[in-house]
């Protein structure tokens, strides 16, 4: 990783940031005046774990004793957003939150994934990431970063683009998101490691790019249940929210 030119972690700092922002935004432009008023404080508790997951790469918890179950990235970066997003989903005030939140600007977010998949070609070329995980090779993840803002303006902005086809959308973008991040657990050096020995996925496990899967895929994934979310508990008669 000392190799790497310092314009690939630049960029992808700067991703990672815009995604925080992105997301914030979202809440910014809720239909709920009581949720807008927390997008300060969900700026800041992001912010601070931004900063923990920055803490715990520089300090190479995630790239030593490799040889540990289950990964200490997953057990540290990986799993508390997951829970977070259980409990949510299955809290009260969690689905007010996120049946609130702005689904055009949710959507528009997606648009991140065009610019980490640039990254994951970077990487491959300076052989952090195997191939696999980029667009030359089983990564088409790509497609819905290209496509979320057609969805975003023509489905949800103007209303040309059914109901259904949206939830398609984010159901097959929701599939291939979980295509890359199969692949990058399957490749990333650890026991449970099935493809790639040639190049193994390190990036992940050096600081800036273990914000990937600690921030931006998480991210991602939330806003693919909330608009699946939304759009499933709406009257088919009824345009999706902006």
């Amino acid at each position: 990783m000392e190799k790497l030119p310092i314009h690939i972690s630049l960029f992808f700092g700067i991703i990672t940031f815009v995604t925080l922002l992105l997301f914030c935004w979202s809440v910014k432009n809720s239909d709920s005046k009581i949720i807008q008023s927390k997008a300060g404080i969900i700026f800041l508790i992001l912010f601070c774990w931004l900063m923990i997951q920055a803490a715990l790469s520089l300090n190479g918890v995630y790239n030593s004793d490799l040889n540990s179950l289950p990964p200490k990235i997953v057990l540290f970066g990986i799993l508390p957003p997951v829970f977070v997003m259980i409990f949510i989903f299955n809290l009260e005030k969690g689905k007010l939150f996120i049946d609130h939140l702005s689904l055009l600007h949710i959507t528009y977010l997606n648009t991140i994934r065009i610019f980490v998949e640039i990254i994951l070609y970077e990487l491959f070329l300076y052989k952090t990431v195997p191939e696999l995980m980029t667009f030359k090779g089983i990564n088409f993840d790509i497609l819905a970063g290209i496509s979320a803002p057609f969805i975003a303006y023509y489905g949800i902005r103007i209303s040309k683009i059914s109901r259904n086809f949206i939830v398609c959308w984010n159901i097959l973008s929701l599939a291939l998101l979980l295509n890359i991040v199969l692949i990058a657990f399957l490749s990333a050096p650890s026991p449970l490691q099935k493809i790639a020995f040639h190049q193994p996925n390190i990036a992940i496990l050096y600081f800036p790019f273990s914000w990937l899967p600690t921030f931006i895929v998480p991210v991602v994934l939330f806003g693919h249940l909330v608009s699946i979310r939304q759009l499933l508990k709406q009257k088919p008669s009824t345009p999706p929210q902006s």
